[in-house]
């Protein structure tokens, strides 16, 4: 069951970005009070004779493609039908829509290739995107090694179901560019043990379900902490951790090993992984600890993280 405090205002949400665009904010708008995950989405059109895979329908809702052949249109028809949207509101913005913003760096494109691979491991495992839960706070702790590489990443997560019977979480790691996800290793540390792992060696990206001892009640709260171990990628330059519901506090620390330390760190924000980033702020390094750290008390939905520069 939802809250109906959510559901007006998601409903809300969708109201405006039918009337202000851009597309692809619309669509995952549509998509977020539909409450469909995407293999179900691609199911629907299906039925009604047309086929678009569930990459591409990720890229259309995060903005890194725009549908513009015939029959790419075609799709976008349907899905006003499948998403109960009035006739020809996707098309307009398609029409009114006219920058194609590009992500910033090699790393967001590597998000938005693997956006696709993870929509379709979520669709293998039968999870929606969200879970059924929401988060109250994550603390997160990066750790990077001597040689620049990710070494790893420790997470202690408070969650509150907005759906009964929530047993588990699904926790992703997305590797920098070189990343072998198969020689990554997932740790329950506590009050949740590893369930299936699926992994796409192509955009190094890894999804383990965590599950629960107990299954939640709405408005249970559950604290779990588990640990991503890499180190199988090349030098790293920033940590980004993507969002996609706001709500809940936030904190990211990055310690770097005392003998490979950058020589500056700032932290960002980006509203998608294809829009400019903003909200650049210098952090400085704690000499004692060779550490930074950043908290929002308040995550939006989009990408928040930190950079670093070696030289």
């Amino acid at each position: 069951m939802r809250n109906v405090g959510e559901d007006t205002q998601e409903a809300a949400e969708l109201a405006t970005a039918l009337r202000t665009g851009p597309f692809h904010v619309a669509l995952r708008a549509a998509i977020t009070v539909r409450g469909l995950p995407l293999h179900r989405v691609r199911h629907h059109l299906a039925g009604k004779g047309v086929n678009v895979g569930v990459t591409s329908l990720s890229y259309w809702q995060q903005g890194a493609r725009r549908p513009q052949r015939p029959e790419s249109l075609r799709a976008v028809r349907a899905l006003e039908e499948v998403l109960r949207l009035p006739d020809s509101s996707l098309l307009k913005l398609l029409d009114r829509d006219t920058e194609t913003e590009r992500p910033a760096t090699r790393s967001y494109r590597s998000l938005l290739e693997g956006s696709g691979a993870l929509e379709a491991m979520l669709g293998e495992l039968e999870s929606p995107l969200d879970g059924g839960l929401h988060t109250v706070g994550h603390q997160e702790r990066v750790r990077i090694g001597a040689d620049r590489e990710l070494l790893g990443r420790d997470s202690q997560h408070i969650v509150r179901a907005h759906r009964d019977g929530v047993d588990r979480y699904m926790a992703i790691h997305h590797g920098d560019p070189g990343c072998a996800p198969d020689r990554v290793t997932v740790s329950a540390v506590e009050n949740c043990r590893t369930g299936r792992v699926r992994w796409h060696r192509e955009t190094g990206m890894l999804i383990a379900e965590l599950i629960f001892d107990a299954r939640l009640r709405i408005g249970d709260t559950h604290l779990f902490h588990y640990a991503f171990e890499d180190g199988t990628a090349g030098p790293s330059s920033e940590y980004v951790r993507g969002f996609s519901f706001a709500g809940g506090q936030y904190a990211l620390q990055v310690r770097f090993h005392p003998g490979a330390l950058p020589v500056r760190c700032h932290r960002f924000v980006q509203h998608s992984a294809t829009a400019r980033r903003s909200g650049r702020q210098d952090l400085t390094l704690n000499g004692q600890h060779r550490s930074v750290h950043l908290v929002e008390p308040q995550v939006r939905a989009g990408l928040l993280g930190i950079g670093w520069d070696w030289a």
